[in-house]
């Protein structure tokens, strides 16, 4: 019922950017957030970047070792969530997974968490 399509993977050198982009559709009436997890070879999942709605506003959250490097942004009235990574390198090398949460219903706190397919980052030397 909730679809993520992720596109902007590709193959790069060191120091170079890439920006991927995830576009939720179907049966999303709020969204409690939006983020970006990696998986590299042999290592876990890991939180990347992701963008929670807020009554302040919006807020980031990246992990240490993208910071000043990635930047997460999102389009709400498309749903639609980016992620902008500069100065690549090699241990960014990964599957990156889209994530959204959206509310279970209306008010609720609990979450349903839906997963794009993944796209493959590859940072050569």
């Amino acid at each position: 019922q909730v679809q993520l399509v992720e596109s902007g993977g590709d193959l790069v050198q060191t120091g170079g950017s890439l920006r991927l982009s995830c576009a939720a559709s179907g049966s999303i009436f709020s969204v409690n957030a939006m983020g970006w997890y990696r998986q590299a070879p042999g290592k876990q999942r890991e939180l990347v970047a992701d963008i929670t709605s807020v009554t302040s506003g919006d807020s980031t959250n990246y992990a240490d070792s993208v910071k000043g490097r990635f930047t997460i942004s999102r389009d709400n009235a498309k749903n639609t969530v980016y992620l902008q990574m500069n100065r690549l390198k090699p241990e960014d090398t990964g599957v990156y997974y889209c994530n959204v949460r959206l509310p279970a219903y209306e008010g609720s706190r609990a979450e349903y968490s839906y997963w794009g397919q993944g796209t493959q980052v590859t940072v050569s030397s």
